[in-house]
């Protein structure tokens, strides 16, 4: 975990076994959205077109809302990073800059 990272106690934290974070049996996390009733994700992290693409594909086909987090994801080429955006944008959900999320969430900082 980065040492600089807020996390709380009311923060859920899980492992992964797989690039996603959904696919069943290789992750809790399906499970614990579903008890608390959260049916909207962001997707953050490295590598963009793997993991990131993996987790926002399979989320979508659970049925939940994806929202990809394009500058606060990351790829070794910008090619990479940019296909991959543009793959979920047209098919498995939404593609925002961080200040568009903070915003939605009413969180903005300006």
């Amino acid at each position: 975990m980065w040492h600089a990272l807020d996390a709380r106690q009311v923060d859920l934290v899980v492992e992964k076994t797989a690039y996603s974070a959904f696919f069943p049996g290789r992750s809790p996390l399906p499970g614990l959205l579903a008890e608390r009733g959260i049916n909207t994700v962001l997707i953050t992290g490295t590598l963009t077109n793997v993991c990131c693409e993996s987790s926002a594909r399979d989320a979508a086909t659970m049925g939940l809302r994806v929202l990809m987090v394009a500058d606060a994801n990351a790829a070794r080429r910008d090619q990479d990073h940019n296909a991959a955006l543009h793959t979920i944008y047209r098919s498995f959900g939404d593609v925002r800059t961080t200040d568009e999320m903070l915003g939605l969430i009413g969180r903005h900082p300006n």
